[in-house]
C-alpha cells in the first residue's frame, strides 16, 4: 500500500544544510521578484513612451533644449541639412540586405545650433569603397520625427569603430569629439516623407522586457531545483520490521 511505502521513510533535515537551503531558496526567490517588478516597470515605460509617440509633435528650437524635456516625442524642425558633415552608420541590415543609416545634421533656422537626423537606410554597394549616393534636399525643410538618444549598449568588435564618415556606432559624444559643431542632445528619427530613396522603418525601443521574464523565470527554477535537492538528500529509507 502507498501508505506503508512513505512509512519506510523519513525526513532527516540538518541544521547547517537546512539554513544553506533557506538562504539559497530565500535569496532566488528575491532576484525572481525583483525581476518581475523590472519587466512590470518596463511595461508601464513602454505604455508611457507610446503614449509620448502619440501625442502632437512640438517644435524642436534652435536654443540648446533638455533631453528629457522632448526624449520619446514627436518633433518638427526647420532647418536645412549639412551634407559634408554625413555619418553613414555600417552594417544595418533590411529585410537580408546589407546597408547603411544616413545620420545628418540640420541646422536649426540655418542658424549655428544643430540637430542630427537619422534620416532613414540606404543599401549597400557592391563596391564596399564606395559610398551609396543620397540625395539631399537643398534649402529648408521641415523633418518631423520622433526624438531619442542613441545608446551606448553596443558590441564593437574592433577598436576601429569609424573610418572617415562610416561608423559601426554612433553616439553624440563619438560626434562632438569628429565634428565640433552645437548639438541638440537628442537625434530625430525622421518620419516625414522626402524624395530621397530612403527607408525610414523605424523599430520600438527594446526595454528588454523579455529578458526580464526569462530571468526570473531562471529565479524561480533555480529555487525548485533547491528545495528538490534540499528534500531529496534529506530524506532516508528506514529499516523495516520484520513481524515475529
Amino acid at each position: 500500500m502507498p501508505t506503508n511505502l512513505f512509512r519506510n521513510y523519513r525526513f532527516q533535515p540538518r541544521l547547517i544544510t537546512s539554513l544553506a537551503a533557506a538562504t539559497g531558496i530565500a535569496v532566488t526567490l528575491a532576484l525572481a521578484n525583483w525581476q518581475l517588478n523590472r519587466a512590470h516597470e518596463k511595461q508601464e515605460l513602454a505604455a508611457r513612451l507610446e503614449a509620448l509617440a502619440e501625442d502632437p509633435a512640438v517644435s524642436l528650437p534652435a536654443a540648446e533644449v533638455r533631453a528629457d524635456d522632448v526624449l520619446w516625442r514627436r518633433v518638427t524642425v526647420r532647418g536645412r541639412f549639412e551634407p559634408r558633415h554625413a555619418v553613414f552608420l555600417d552594417n544595418r541590415v533590411r529585410h537580408g540586405v546589407v546597408g547603411y543609416h544616413v545620420v545628418m545634421p540640420l541646422a536649426i533656422g540655418g542658424g549655428s545650433r544643430y540637430v542630427l537626423v537619422n534620416r532613414g537606410w540606404i543599401a549597400g554597394t557592391q563596391d564596399r569603397s564606395r559610398l551609396p549616393e543620397v540625395r539631399t534636399p537643398e534649402g529648408t525643410i521641415e523633418i518631423t520625427g520622433l526624438a531619442v538618444t542613441p545608446s551606448k549598449r553596443f558590441l564593437e568588435l574592433s577598436t576601429q569603430v569609424a573610418d572617415g564618415n562610416v561608423w559601426q556606432n554612433l553616439t553624440l559624444e563619438r560626434y562632438r569629439q569628429a565634428v565640433p559643431i552645437a548639438l541638440q542632445p537628442v537625434v530625430i528619427q525622421q518620419e516625414s516623407a522626402l524624395e530621397d530613396g530612403l527607408v525610414r522603418e523605424w523599430d520600438p525601443p527594446d526595454l528588454g522586457i523579455s529578458k526580464h521574464y526569462g530571468y526570473a523565470f531562471q529565479w524561480l527554477a533555480l529555487a525548485v531545483t533547491i528545495l528538490v535537492l534540499y528534500l531529496v538528500t534529506h530524506v532516508r529509507r528506514g529499516s523495516q520490521k520484520k513481524a515475529d
